[in-house]
This record gives structure tokens, C-alpha cells and sequence, in this order.
């Protein structure tokens, strides 16, 4: 349940049907402090109540109570443009008074909800129930976050990848991963294969980097995160060495990959290879991996 107060004379309270039986997302606002909210999916109902609380028994005047479902993009690097891509409405009352307190119900049958909710470093798509009781000298307007997650069916074509990384004469490294597809309880399983090793080697490594982008053109903000860090050898390898690779995802906070929502940002995932030799020296090779949601096992 969501409470709001509405100055010295309303509470408002939104409240969804079902509510305790429904799995929840964790939320971090941007002072890290953590909210619960409903898991919804793609075609569900949206429905509850509103309930208004009239303190002390005064009488409020009011132009009309409103309700809205609206899914929202938040750019913070452009904090006064929201980007609504979804907006339904229901009046829940004409204008008129209050003197006592009073429960509307609303329902939003069958909302297409077309992108998953995320909270990232430069943006947010949000849900939202919006509750707006019109008055004459100001609104009084008050929100609960619905979370929604999107399934995704099993991509039919999941190709292994092969890839090399090499310095003529010096080092010669073919690395495969089984598949290029995983979802967020998938295991990465590989193999690193060394066929040419003539310098030394102390140390390797593979991460999982998350890149966020945001805006487009001289307006493009792009971020990285590195996920995690695995590392898969100390030592120097030698020529012929098989290494192997196996790095569970279920134990990171992992999104699915977005491409261009709305036209507004994306979230890629990347597997970074990196050797490190005794002089310090980097090297690294980059590739792109697809996850997504699983309905079986989200």
C-alpha cells in the first residue's frame, strides 16, 4: 500500500489487488535506499482502490478525482523531459465535496506494458499509478511504482563464439564460448586455447561489463559498469594449454539486454577477456552477449 498525504486536510491511500500474493522487484533510489514493488507483466489487469481519508471531519472541495497508468522515461540528464510512452486514465469522481472518507476502484484491463521497468545509472523507465485530486489553488498528486518484467521465448539460433586474440609472432589465442545468448540464471561455459605463447603471461582474467546509453548524438551519455570480475589464470600458460571457463550468472544483478527503447537508451552486456603479462602490459578482446528474460525461470 502506498500513503500519501495530501496536506492538513486529505490522506490518499493506492492499494492493488492481490497484492501480497504477487512476487517483488527490488528499488534503489539514488540515495540507495531500497523499495519493494509488484511484478506485473505484459497483458495483465491493473486494478485496486483509492482510498481518501478526510481528517478531523472538514470538508474538502475538490474539481474531480483522477487515476492514471502511465509508463514513463526518466533521462537525468535532462531532468525536465519526462517521455511518457504510456498513459490511460479513469475519473474516479466529478467535482464536488468530501466530508467523509471514501474508496474508488479502478481498473486498467489488458495494458500493453511494451518494455520492462529499469532503474539504471543515467535513466529509468518506471510504471506508475497516478492519483490526482484537482483543486483550484493547487493538484494534490500521489504515486505507486508498479515493476514490470517482460519474457522473452528462447532464441531458436544460439551460435557458439569463436574468436582470436593475437600479436604476430608473440601470442596466438583462440577462445570459444558455447553460446551467445544466456538468460539471467544461464552458466557461460568456454574454453581458452593457447597456441602460441612467447611472452609472459602472469595473469587473465574475463568480466562481464554492462554499457548503459542514454541520448543520441553530441547528447549521448554512455556509462560501463563492470558486473564482475573472474578470474580464470594465475601463471604463465603454455603453448597447447586449455583453459577452462565457468561463471554462473544467477549471483549478479543482471537486466535483460534493451535495444533503442522508445529511441531513448540501451543496456548491452559485453565479456571482456583481458591478459596481463609481466610488464603489466594489457590485452584484451571485447564481445557482445545477449540476455534475456526466461518465463520458466524469472
Amino acid at each position: 500500500m502506498s500513503f500519501l498525504g495530501f496536506g492538513p486536510s486529505v490522506d490518499v491511500s493506492i492499494a492493488v489487488n492481490d497484492e501480497q500474493d504477487k512476487r517483488t522487484a527490488e528499488v534503489k533510489d539514488h540515495k540507495d535506499r531500497k523499495s519493494y514493488c509488484p511484478i506485473y507483466y505484459d497483458g495483465e489487469n491493473v486494478t485496486g482502490q483509492v482510498s481518501v481519508r478526510v481528517k478531523d471531519g472538514k470538508k474538502v472541495t475538490h474539481d474531480g478525482i483522477r487515476v492514471e497508468f502511465i509508463g514513463t522515461i526518466e533521462l537525468f540528464h535532462d531532468k525536465t523531459n519526462h517521455h511518457d510512452f504510456l498513459a490511460l486514465s479513469q475519473d474516479l469522481a466529478g467535482a464536488g465535496d468530501l466530508r467523509s472518507s471514501q474508496t474508488f476502484d479502478f481498473n486498467f484491463k489488458n495494458v500493453e506494458k511494451a518494455y520492462e521497468s529499469y532503474h539504471g545509472i543515467n535513466v529509468n523507465l518506471k510504471y506508475l499509478i497516478r492519483v490526482t485530486l484537482s483543486r483550484r489553488m493547487n493538484d494534490a498528486v500521489g504515486e505507486k511504482e508498479l515493476y514490470v518484467h517482460s519474457h522473452r521465448m528462447p532464441p531458436e539460433i544460439n551460435d557458439v563464439i569463436k574468436m582470436e586474440v593475437g600479436i604476430e609472432d608473440c601470442l596466438h589465442i583462440e577462445f570459444e564460448y558455447s553460446k551467445s545468448k544466456y538468460h539471467l540464471k544461464d552458466v557461460i561455459v568456454g574454453k581458452i586455447f593457447f597456441l602460441l605463447v612467447r611472452i609472459k603471461i602472469k595473469h587473465m582474467e574475463l568480466s562481464i561489463i554492462k554499457r548503459e546509453s542514454t541520448g543520441s548524438g553530441h547528447n549521448q551519455y554512455n556509462e560501463s559498469d563492470t558486473i564482475t570480475k573472474y578470474e580464470i589464470m594465475d601463471g604463465a600458460p603454455v603453448r597447447g594449454e586449455t583453459i577452462p571457463i565457468r561463471l554462473f550468472l544467477g549471483g549478479f544483478e543482471l537486466t535483460p539486454t534493451f535495444r533503442d527503447v522508445n529511441k531513448k537508451f540501451s543496456v548491452r552486456y559485453y565479456l571482456n577477456l583481458v591478459l596481463i603479462d609481466e610488464e603489466n602490459r594489457r590485452y584484451f578482446k571485447q564481445q557482445e552477449i545477449t540476455i534475456y528474460r526466461d518465463e520458466e525461470l524469472s
